[in-house]
């Protein structure tokens, strides 16, 4: 029994270690392109991909180098808003790329998808329980149960591409009980 408990706990291990040195687990890392969840090519995005107030984009992080998509941990989904530069608050302006502002796509509160947008209020919500997000104030709890705002990811355009300026500013996942 003994000997069967080790060797589970080593597997395990090496399953942990493995899916940690796993590229596509990695969180997104400055200089990483952005490309559309779903695309069976993934193209990189630019600005003009993310059409002005029309809601966001979900996107996953790619190595510009070996095109690994960051695809292996959910927490690295981003979402994609693109406003009018000058109704962003000077902080998320200061994380914006040409209007586009970038968030996990994670609501904190119980780890569903931010999926709903709100055109005439131009606010995102969580459908599980309407946890509702400012984009133009770093993404900040408006109405709902959730603990906090969504990560924000800083944002900058390299030879017209939109690419991650830093890693994730905030925590990630949901609220721990």
């Amino acid at each position: 029994m003994l000997a069967a408990s080790i060797g589970f706990c080593v597997a395990l291990a090496a399953r942990t270690t493995e899916a940690q040195s796993d590229p596509a687990h990695d969180r997104p890392k400055e200089g990483d392109l952005l490309v559309r969840v779903g695309d069976a090519a993934p193209t990189p995005l630019t600005p003009d991909s993310i059409p002005l107030g029309a809601g966001q984009v979900l996107a996953w992080p790619m190595d510009p180098v070996s095109n690994v998509l960051r695809d292996g941990s959910r927490l690295n989904k981003v979402l994609l808003v693109r406003l009018d530069p000058a109704v962003l608050d000077p902080q998320t302006g200061g994380r914006a790329a040409d209007g586009v502002v970038g968030y996990s796509a994670i609501c904190p509160h119980t780890g569903c998808e931010v999926v709903n947008w709100w055109p005439d209020r131009q606010i995102l919500e969580c459908p599980c329980h309407n946890s509702q997000y400012d984009p133009k104030e770093g993404a900040r709890v408006i109405a709902g149960p959730s603990p906090r705002s969504l990560a924000a990811l800083p944002l900058r355009i390299a030879d017209g591409k939109l690419t991650v300026a830093r890693p994730f500013i905030g925590r990630l996942g949901i609220q721990q009980v």
